[in-house]
């Protein structure tokens, strides 16, 4: 492999991480937040470039814009996470057998994660300060609309650390190829766990090629069902801020599916979202709520439904029962967040013990769905799936753990 002694200094350097002590680590979490906020000119003049090379129409283009005030956010969770507990040496379990042996479970890090992600540059200062907080290493593998953005943090990342004493090989970003996200999934003895945050695209190809292991974020179908109990005032603000605060983030919704008792008020539920010209594909019975009421609507497609559209885009589906809404989030959910707004707590309460997701909301939005909102510090990815963590992935769900056992001389019969 090209790459392999990238790999090899990479997993050599994740080896001193365990001499720091938490107090170093967070001392030197706290220099970089320091460090983005006193070069923002130097990111944000590379950010310039990446920009430069992407349409404002398209809808990554958000992703990829860094702003002083993102930096300024970024910097403040790299912060928090600073101030967090240590989610190592942590004993999860502990007991002594008949025989005498004295079992205990501690957490302690993977040791080498790989990060796949595509136009997000907050990412490589996120993933950074949980893997090093949590004493990883990490391999990151940006996409090319972000590759200047990415070289230019991860530079000053390694600044700060040569400052400290700390080899930058603790943190190594990878050419942005699609050949280097190859050798990557192939880094087995290297690269202990690799994580893609992206697209269904992305993340399709990485579990089916990937000889390492993998846990699936990120790809995110969110839908919220309007019941015919829901409150009309609390579901307008809670469906347009789901839609319209960040289209290009995976916890932004994708389909309302509503009762049909309720289409009176269908226009109303979207009023706001006509600001910002989002599109409607609507459903034969929701079209007809809508018409003439609602200035960018279209009939839906087959295709409509199960999209993650990551624009100024919904699909509506109209309902008579919260059992077809539920049989809609099945066939159309990807599990990462399903929302519900009903005042019958009844109906709430079903409808989160039925649904499969990560994260499922009673009278709130999807855009919730995130690891600074759910007090973890910061996210490393939303993990979709249901073996390891589920949900969004921060400290804790970044370390694994290991058993020390202590005798005095038994022997095994």
């Amino acid at each position: 492999m090209e790459l392999k002694t990238t790999f090899e200094k990479v997993k050599r350097a994740s080896k001193s991480l365990a001499l720091l002590s938490d107090e170093q680590r967070n001392e030197i979490l706290q220099a970089v937040a320091d460090t983005i906020i006193t070069n923002q000119e130097r990111i944000l003049k590379a950010n310039a470039e990446d920009l430069a090379k992407m349409s404002k129409e398209n809808p990554l283009y958000d992703r990829l814009q860094l702003t002083g005030s993102r930096l300024e956010g970024i910097a403040s969770d790299m912060r928090n996470v600073a101030t967090l507990p240590s989610p190592l040496g942590h004993i999860t379990k502990q007991k002594t057998l008949p025989n005498g042996l004295r079992l205990c479970r501690v957490s302690v890090p993977f040791g080498v994660i790989g990060m796949i992600y595509e136009a997000r540059p907050n990412v490589t200062f996120d993933v950074f300060s949980l893997c090093f907080k949590s004493g990883n290493a990490c391999v990151l593998k940006g996409g090319k609309d972000a590759d200047c953005s990415n070289r230019e943090e991860v530079a000053l990342i390694h600044e700060v650390l040569e400052k400290y004493g700390v080899s930058p090989d603790v943190v190594a970003l990878l050419p942005a190829t699609h050949e280097a996200t190859g050798e990557m999934l192939n880094a087995v003895g290297y690269v202990d766990l690799c994580i893609p945050r992206g697209g269904k695209k992305l993340i399709d190809f990485v579990r089916d090629t990937a000889r390492i292991p993998v846990i699936e974020t990120g790809a995110g179908v969110v839908n919220t069902y309007f019941d015919k109990d829901g409150d009309l005032e609390m579901g307008k603000a809670i469906i347009n801020n789901a839609k319209t605060r960040r289209v290009s983030v995976c916890n932004a919704l994708d389909c309302l599916i509503i009762h049909e008792n309720r289409l009176g008020d269908l226009s109303a539920l979207c009023e706001k979202m006509a600001e910002k010209q989002v599109m409607i594909y609507a459903d034969d019975k929701a079209y007809a709520a809508l018409d003439g009421k609602y200035p960018y609507l279209e009939h839906a497609t087959p295709d409509s439904f199960g999209t993650e559209f990551m624009d100024y885009k919904l699909a509506i589906k109209t309902v008579s029962s919260l059992d077809e809404a539920l049989d809609h989030i099945d066939a159309n959910g990807s599990g990462h967040s399903e929302s519900i707004i009903t005042m019958n707590e009844a109906t709430a309460r079903k409808f989160q013990a039925h649904v499969d997701a990560a994260c499922i909301y009673w009278n709130a939005p999807t855009s919730f769905t995130d690891g600074a909102q759910f007090g973890l510090g910061a996210e490393i990815g939303i993990s979709t799936q249901k073996l390891g963590p589920r949900g969004p992935m921060a400290l804790e769900e970044i370390c694994t753990y290991k058993w020390l056992i202590e005798g005095e001389g038994q022997t095994r019969p």
